[in-house]
C-alpha cells in the first residue's frame, strides 16, 4: 500500500518518551524554531472524546480512564485527517508549500503495530526524538501538572498505570527505530531551556544535512 503522504515532501518526526518526560513542552518550542505543525496523539484523542456525535468518544474515554491504548485505527485516522487539514491550509512558511510540510507527532507511536501501520499507510517517518529521564522526575512533574491540568489521568494511580503501559509497549518501538538508525535520544532531566537548546541544535543539523 502506498502511504497517503510522500515522505520526500512531508517530514514526520515522532516524539517519544515516558509520561512527563517533557514532550509537549519541547514540541511547542520546536514549533516556534522550525515552523513545525505539532500534533499530539493524546490531545487529538482527548478532543475527540468530547466531540459531539463522535463514534469513538465512549471508547476513548474508557481507554484514557484505564490507562490503556486506544485502538490504533482510531488514532491513525485522527492523525491522518489532521495532517491533511493542515496541508490544505496552504501554509507558505519554511518547509511548507504545495503538498509539503513538517510535522512533530507527539506521544505516538505507542506500540509496534501503530509504528508499522503509520509508516506504511500514512507517511514514512524521518526521525524519532526520544526524551529520556527517570520515573522519579516524571512522577514529580505529572503530580505538579495535575494540580492545574484538569486531566483525569494526572493522579498517582493513573500515572503508575501509564508508566507500566509505556514500559511494556513503547520500549520495543524505541528499539525498532534505533535499529533503523532513526532515533536521537535526549536527556530531558535538565531544565527546560537546556533541553530545548540541545534539541534545537540537533534538528537544525538534520535539516542542514537534508538541504545540503
Amino acid at each position: 500500500m502506498t502511504p497517503v503522504f510522500d515522505n520526500s515532501k512531508v517530514t514526520v518526526i515522532f516524539v517519544l518518551g515516558g509520561p512527563g518526560a517533557g514532550k509537549g513542552t519541547q514540541c511547542s518550542m520546536l514549533v516556534d524554531d522550525f515552523e513545525f505543525a505539532h500534533l499530539s496523539a493524546g490531545d487529538l484523542l482527548r478532543a475527540e472524546q468530547h466531540r459531539e456525535g463522535s463514534q469513538y468518544g465512549e471508547l476513548i474515554r474508557g481507554c484514557i480512564r484505564e490507562g490503556t491504548i486506544v485502538p490504533m485505527e482510531v488514532t491513525i485516522k485522527l492523525l491522518e485527517n489532521s495532517m491533511q487539514a493542515i496541508l490544505d491550509e496552504g501554509r507558505s512558511s519554511e518547509g511548507w508549500g504545495k503538498d509539503r510540510g513538517r510535522f512533530l507527532i507527539d506521544g505516538f507511536p505507542r506500540k509496534m503495530d501503530q509504528a508499522i501501520m503509520f509508516d506504511e499507510t500514512v507517511c514514512k517517518s524521518s526521525l524519532v526524538l526520544f526524551f529520556s529521564t527517570t520515573e522519579e522526575v516524571m512522577l514529580g512533574r505529572l503530580l505538579e501538572r495535575g494540580k492545574t491540568s484538569g486531566r483525569e489521568d494526572d493522579n498517582e494511580e493513573s500515572i503508575k498505570k501509564r508508566f507500566h503501559t509505556y514500559k511494556l509497549d513503547t520500549a520495543p518501538v524505541i528499539e525498532y527505530y534505533t535499529k533503523l538508525g532513526q532515533v536521537v535520544e535526549i536527556d530531558s532531566s535538565p531544565p527546560v531551556e537546556q533541553v530545548h537548546k540541545a534539541t534545537s541544535a540537533l534538528i537544525r543539523d538534520i535539516f542542514a544535512k537534508r538541504s545540503a
